[in-house]
């Protein structure tokens, strides 16, 4: 046996391996608690990942070739390539199959829209501008896979798939959102559902009946109808619970929505039938601007007018002025109401109460004009008695060409019932007739009235005070029912 020289001694090789062994573990129980510390933390931490790697991966396709996925995206970026791909069979240029599952079935597409702001209703152009979310939900069996870790996957691009040629048939204007993003979703499900979601703004026509124009109500419509696809291919329906939701407030300047309701509204043309679904706005408008602005102040020009009654009839230019101030005052708040709306054939209420308006505050002015008239015609006739007074006394103190003097003397004798007798007075020879007296006639209240006074002028104007307010709240009492109670529906067209 070789000796190994181990200080001063010679140790065999057998002893020398096993004092190393000996000192090496010596060693590794004088390491002090932190080293053991740190030993034991890191065989945990590798233990729980290999743990949790196990546990993450997801049963794609049930394939056992994919060992691990620790990336969610990953998995829906293999399940969108899997079916549309190239190496797929799908063609975005053919609609899926219908839901018998034969090509010759009709789609059916269920459709759902959230109404987000109704911004402005115009009357002169007969439209309104609102933005919605438009939804629509349809079955494509071509797109179906099999993962039940993912509830759905989202597209990126709505352009690779078939989707629905809907259009709205009233839209005047309308465009997408596209800040800061697309406002475009595109959700597909296991099953092969697929909901299409876009934000649209529209500026849609609303055909306007405005015969009881400011009290009326406005019914406007959304229409959406497939452009290219009869009825034979697409068939739309609405979403049976809540097919047209709305914020919970709705703030229109003129308008209040009282009602949501929904329709279909297939056509048929010369090409085929389409289907087509219809939304309908109850609109009322407000009343509360026209009072302010419409109809306290013709009030108060109608009453302003009936001043010129109390004037008294010589003071033509205060009553002049009156009359023309407040006749072209309602002229121009007739003209600035019509400006804002359209020029239509039929009369509307506001027509009814702005040409009755300026009929009263008309004849007030013609009232004064039929006062002056009076007041002159009074004036001259009066003129006329003082003459024909001045000449018949005239004529009594004349005398005759024989030189005697006529006297004249009273008809009637209330003291003498001799009806007629020849008596002497004073050397004349005189005549008696007596004549008993009418009887009074009794007078109305009206004529007793009346006959305070005795200018036909100041009758003229006792009685337009009278007549013109009596009038007008008749005229207030036909109007109000007329258009308010009940309340009026205008029908749609």
């Amino acid at each position: 046996m070789v000796g190994v020289k181990f200080g001063r001694s010679i140790v065999p090789p057998a002893r020398r391996c096993a004092t190393l062994r000996w000192n090496s573990c010596c060693a590794i129980y004088k390491m002090d608690w932190l080293h053991w510390c740190i030993i034991i933390i890191g065989v945990i931490a590798c233990i729980r990942g290999q743990s949790v790697q196990q546990m993450e991966k997801p049963p794609w396709r049930n394939t056992s070739d994919r060992v691990t996925n620790p990336n969610i995206n990953i998995s829906e970026k293999e399940i969108i390539d899997e079916i549309l791909g190239e190496g797929s069979n799908y063609d975005n240029r053919l609609r899926p199959k219908g839901g018998n599952g034969s090509q010759a079935s009709a789609v059916n597409v269920t459709v759902n829209i959230y109404l987000r702001t109704i911004s402005k209703i115009d009357d002169v152009s007969m439209e309104y501008s609102c933005q919605i979310s438009f939804r629509e939900q349809w079955q494509d069996n071509r797109l179906t896979y099999n993962d039940s870790y993912f509830k759905y996957v989202n597209l990126p691009d709505p352009e690779r798939i078939w989707r629905p040629d809907l259009f709205f048939s009233n839209e005047k204007q309308g465009h997408f959102h596209d800040i800061v993003m697309p406002n475009v979703l595109l959700r597909l499900y296991p099953d092969g559902r697929i909901l299409y979601s876009v934000r649209i703004s529209l500026v849609l026509s609303c055909p306007m009946k405005l015969h009881y124009y400011p009290l009326d109500n406005q019914f406007c419509v959304l229409e959406m109808a497939s452009y290219g696809y009869t009825t034979d291919d697409i068939v739309f329906i609405w979403k049976a619970d809540n097919p047209v939701q709305r914020k919970p407030i709705v703030e229109l300047p003129s308008f209040e929505l009282k009602d949501i309701s929904t329709s279909y509204c297939s056509s048929t043309t010369n090409t085929g039938q389409y289907s087509c679904l219809r939304v309908t706005l109850k609109l009322k408008r407000q009343f509360s601007y026209y009072l302010l602005q419409l109809y306290i102040p013709s009030y108060m020009l109608v009453i302003v007018s009936w001043v010129s009654f109390w004037l008294d009839k010589e003071a033509v230019p205060a009553r002049v002025s009156l009359g023309v101030t407040t006749l072209l005052t309602m002229a121009t708040q007739a003209s600035g109401i019509n400006s804002k709306l359209p020029p239509v054939s039929y009369t509307k209420a506001i027509d009814v109460w702005i040409g009755v308006s300026l009929t009263f505050i008309f004849g007030a002015l013609l009232e004064f004009a039929l006062v002056n008239y009076a007041a002159r015609r009074d004036s001259k006739e009066q003129l006329k008695k003082d003459r024909e007074r001045q000449e018949q006394l005239t004529l009594d103190l004349m005398e005759d060409g024989c030189g005697t003097q006529m006297v004249m003397k009273p008809l009637f004798n209330n003291s003498d019932t001799t009806p007629f007798r020849k008596r002497s007075w004073k050397g004349y020879e005189t005549h008696d007739i007596h004549i008993e007296p009418r009887r009074k006639r009794k007078r109305g209240c009206y004529t007793s009235f009346l006959s305070h006074y005795k200018d036909r002028a100041k009758r003229i104007d006792v009685v337009a005070r009278i007549l013109f307010p009596a009038g007008f709240a008749l005229f207030n009492v036909a109007y109000w029912l007329g258009y308010m109670l009940p309340e009026k529906v205008v029908d749609m067209a």
